[in-house]
């Protein structure tokens, strides 16, 4: 099944904890996984910053539920039942973020947190709402990748608008921001269709040939694209790896060639991609740095 968002995840989160001892999150995370039958798949998928989606939801519940009141933390990693949490578990109905504004008013406070000019983010000061269920990483995890998806679509525009030559430059640079040895631009002719050469290592023992087309992004780039640029990896001299870079697409066909003959393909889509995470023709603009607590420094030294 798919997780549950957060706010699903109250009652089976109390439901765990009715039992009045103290348990740890980990203990939590595990009982409510079984309890809800939750696959190895399911518990892997992740943010695309690499963070647990599962860990983050029932994280995320366990604090709207302490913000409400509904739990307590007697001790550090633990967490256990109050008396207005056995109350709300026992009526049955669904728990939702209104029916914990009802229990705790400070709940309100919390779930309407002002920005930084005072404006509530929510439109009515005393209204909580229950449609919306995302956590804020998730929130912020989803804004992140629009914002990314528009820049992507934006550098492949400002990249077909270059010349061939801009363009094979632009590869060789990622290449070099992407911590691979020097690399240099072939000349125009009498290249045999080897665009550039990056060395893979520092002093230059292996080379890495590199095919780059600045095609449009309609056009599907087929097997006998790969086949030229693999004869043209026999040299001399003779190098076993190659990277086929385009802002166009691969046929299946042209797929399954490239494996079967080490060469590496990079579409639009990765290009861009490559590009945003290793700051080739972007700038940042603004950064937000998301922090966690740090255990360790609030850990017993004794």
């Amino acid at each position: 099944m798919a997780i549950p968002k957060y706010n699903e995840l109250y009652r089976p989160l109390l439901t765990v904890l009715q039992d009045g001892a103290p348990h740890s999150m980990k203990d939590v995370r595990s009982s409510i996984a079984q309890m809800l039958h939750l696959t190895e798949q399911d518990l892997s998928e992740t943010l695309s910053n690499g963070s647990s989606v599962y860990t983050g939801r029932v994280g995320w519940a366990k604090t709207y539920l302490k913000k409400a009141e509904l739990i307590d933390s007697p001790q550090r990693g633990y967490i256990n039942i109050t008396p207005s949490g056995r109350k709300v578990l026992a009526s049955k109905e669904p728990i939702t973020n209104l029916i914990l504004a009802q229990q705790c008013p400070t709940f309100v406070e919390f779930y309407q947190r002002k920005n930084i000019d005072g404006v509530s983010v929510v439109p009515a000061p005393t209204v909580v709402h229950d449609d919306t269920p995302e956590t804020p990483q998730e929130t912020f995890d989803r804004v992140y990748s629009l914002i990314n998806d528009q820049l992507a679509d934006d550098l492949l525009t400002a990249v077909l608008e270059q010349s061939p030559a801009f363009f094979e430059q632009l590869v060789v640079d990622l290449m070099k921001a992407m911590d691979y040895g020097d690399g240099f631009v072939t000349k125009y002719s009498g290249d045999d269709g080897i665009d550039g050469i990056i060395h893979e290592d520092k002093l230059g023992f292996n080379l890495i040939y590199i095919q780059a087309k600045r095609w449009k992004t309609d056009i599907t780039i087929g097997k006998p694209e790969l086949q030229k640029f693999a004869g043209a990896m026999m040299g001399p001299p003779k190098v076993e790896k190659g990277l086929f870079i385009t802002t166009a697409k691969f046929s299946p066909k042209a797929k399954e060639y490239a494996t079967a003959q080490h060469i590496i393909l990079v579409d639009g889509k990765k290009l861009t991609e490559l590009m945003i995470e290793y700051g080739v023709g972007v700038s940042t603009q603004k950064a937000y740095l998301i922090k966690r607590i740090d255990s360790d420094y609030f850990s017993d030294n004794d």
